[in-house]
């Protein structure tokens, strides 16, 4: 409780936090999350940033389809015979750096851009 109390007396810093540029990073671990109310899963991928200590969670993919560049999460759908639907975002992203699986990003890097709100995406184009 006295931990609680502490937090309510903090004052506002002075240091603005620092945002990573977009460059090549490595894909430590990846897991899959289910969220929202409809629990679906998606997977966050635990990247090393070359300006950053710790590890950063990315769980979307800029990509090319057809004539525009596209913006999506990391999401799992699944086809009809329970395989990565072929085309989603989260394929794309698996044949852009040479992956069978999820699994299989785990060492694997891959150059980031920024999405329309600031956010690091992979690049997969």
């Amino acid at each position: 409780m006295e931990n609680i109390q502490t937090l309510k007396t903090i004052g506002i810093g002075t240091k603005e936090s620092t945002k990573l540029k977009p460059t090549k990073v490595k894909i430590e671990t990846v897991e899959v999350r289910t969220v929202g109310e409809k629990g679906s899963n998606k997977v966050v991928c635990n990247v090393k940033h070359p300006d950053n200590e710790d590890t950063i969670e990315i769980s979307s993919v800029s990509y090319r389809k057809g004539n525009k560049i596209e913006n999506s999460g990391l999401w799992i759908n699944l086809d009809y015979e329970n395989l990565l639907r072929k085309g989603s975002a989260l394929a794309t992203l698996l044949v852009h750096l040479s992956c069978a699986n999820i699994e299989a990003l785990q060492g694997r890097e891959c150059q980031t851009e920024e999405d329309e709100k600031g956010y690091l995406t992979l690049k997969c184009y």
